[in-house]
């Protein structure tokens, strides 16, 4: 094929109808074309030569010419040049300076023609796919209508007008199926560039798929009267969402709900009857759970905030209820507060208190020596160790029944006594488990504090300044959506994550490892970052 007067305008007609079909840019088709033909070229005239081709946009004609840069020194004479030899092609050229030569079209054999039309194929599904990502990657986090064009080993492909997605199979409602042709809405989980192409992934159990959902039905959601703070999803079966409105007129649950169900039918018949439980939400996190256990009623509540646990106590006939079938209520309700849960009945709460009273009731009568009837007073007015027994102001032991001055006396005798005689044993047992004077000097630490410290190999005031202060006072971690605990070495003896830091860095400072300047420009730095960040939080 030689591109003649003949079929210069094919070209443009060529690139145009490419472009309306795959819905690009003409002006990359016909610069794969010229990329096509510039191959063609050098095979025909030579691999090592710079040839070029250029299409003009009005009349189609390809224009075939040869490069050549002006340079000091040639190092490859077919595509450079000196000063001198190029003052013969032209007068004045410079270094750096380009010269082009036309040369004459070529005839393009079956190979040629096969590599252009590979070249341009090419070029034309890297636009198309350039495309694609370009028009889905601001799209994700948002609804979409598409139509199922197949199914592959349980993954459904979804056609969504100008490309294909993928429904996974973990990500579909359980018991749907879809045959070809089915008209499906879908939510837009992620969009990634990938070297095949863009692949953009579907999903219906998405916790934002129903949050979405409720967007489109409710216009308060929409017009951000109403926000969806958190939603859980047992796909398919139960889900609970939690609202919240900015208008003191409008009630959000019955704004999710319409008028006779008719919102909140929508999506519970777009999720395949999905039962959806819509929560009044609240700042005040013991307050949302027993929402959120809806619809058990709820006794009592306790919050650990440090470990990010809540215990509820419900009556003994609202347990099942609670606890949901297979567990589903408190797993719901769990993931809806980000809460792990422990629920009790009356009965056992009550259990647990009753061996609570006699364990510490025991202990001062075991250490204290005193009669069941006298250690029992202690436990109930609030007592529940010796160190408080110890060093409490007087005036809170004669507050009980029948305890004078003389006797409270006494009892911070025995308790002074009986601790003092603990730490020496401590003591002695941290240091022939090999613990150094520096470590047993450091201010902050008990002797069944380095006891404990000791039994785990740290023995020296340089083995304590390594440690993390989570290594000290424990904490928490997230694995695979779980929270783990992770024990901490002073843990048992109520060391805070804040106390453990500041004992770290004491010894670091003691033994010259930071200085003075250094914690202050960090403690600056954290502070600055914190109020960056509250200022973007605000902004949103």
């Amino acid at each position: 094929m030689a591109i003649t007067s003949a079929n210069q305008l094919e070209l443009l007609q060529t690139a145009e109808a490419v472009a309306r079909e795959k819905m690009i840019d003409p002006g990359l088709v016909i610069e794969a074309m010229e990329e096509s033909l510039a191959r063609a070229a050098k095979s025909r005239y030579g691999s090592e030569l710079d040839i070029r081709v250029q299409i003009d946009r009005r009349n189609g004609k390809a224009t075939f010419t040869r490069v050549r840069t002006v340079v000091e020194e040639v190092e490859n004479h077919f595509t450079e040049l000196t000063v001198e030899e190029a003052q013969e092609y032209k007068e004045g050229a410079v270094l750096g300076e380009e010269l082009i030569d036309e040369v004459p079209p070529v005839e393009m054999g079956r190979i040629a023609a096969q590599s252009a039309k590979q070249v341009i194929l090419q070029k034309v599904r890297e636009a198309e796919r350039d495309r694609q990502y370009e028009e889905f990657k601001d799209r994700a986090g948002t609804i979409i209508n598409g139509v199922v064009k197949r199914e592959e080993y349980g993954n459904v492909i979804v056609d969504i007008g100008r490309g294909e997605a993928v429904l996974r199979r973990n990500e579909k409602i359980g018991r749907e199926s879809y045959r070809p042709n089915d008209r499906i809405r879908v939510f837009i989980k992620d969009v990634r560039r990938e070297v095949r192409g863009p692949q953009i992934f579907l999903s219906r159990t998405a916790p934002e798929f129903m949050a979405e959902l409720f967007k489109m039905e409710v216009p308060e959601i929409y017009d951000g009267i109403i926000e969806i703070k958190a939603v859980a999803r047992d796909p398919g079966s139960r889900a609970k969402i939690a609202v919240i409105s900015y208008d003191g007129s409008i009630d959000p649950v019955g704004a999710c709900v319409g008028m006779r169900g008719s919102r909140v039918q929508a999506v519970v018949n777009e999720l395949q009857g999905e039962k959806i439980d819509i929560i009044p939400w609240n700042e005040d996190a013991p307050t949302f759970l027993v929402n959120a256990l809806q619809p058990a009623e709820v006794s009592k509540v306790v919050l650990d905030e440090d470990a990010g646990k809540i215990e509820v106590v419900v009556p003994d006939d609202q347990l099942s209820l609670a606890i949901g079938r297979r567990g589903q209520n408190v797993r719901l309700a769990s993931q809806l507060t980000g809460l792990d849960i422990d629920i009790l009945t009356e009965e056992e709460e009550s259990s647990r208190r009753q061996a609570e009273f006699a364990e510490r009731t025991n202990i001062f009568m075991d250490t204290l020596d005193l009669d069941e009837f006298f250690a029992q007073l202690l436990v109930a007015e609030g007592f529940t160790n010796l160190e408080e027994v110890a060093y409490v102001e007087l005036d809170e032991l004669l507050v009980i029944d029948g305890v004078d001055e003389d006797t409270a006396n006494e009892l911070q005798a025995r308790a002074r006594d009986y601790l003092e005689e603990q730490n020496k044993q401590a003591l002695e047992r941290a240091k022939t488990l090999g613990v150094e004077q520096s470590l047993i000097d450091f201010e902050g630490l008990t002797p069944q504090m380095l006891e404990a410290l000791g039994q785990d190999g740290v023995k020296s005031l340089d083995d304590f300044a390594t440690c993390a202060d989570w290594e000290l006072a424990g904490g928490w971690t997230t694995v695979d959506g779980q929270r783990v605990k992770d024990d901490g070495l002073l843990e048992n003896f109520d060391v805070s994550l804040e106390e453990a830091q500041n004992m770290v860095m004491t010894a670091r400072l003691q033994l010259g490892w930071v200085t003075i300047e250094e914690l202050e420009a960090k403690a600056a730095a954290e502070a600055e970052a914190a109020e960056a960040e509250a200022a973007e939080e605000s902004e949103a």
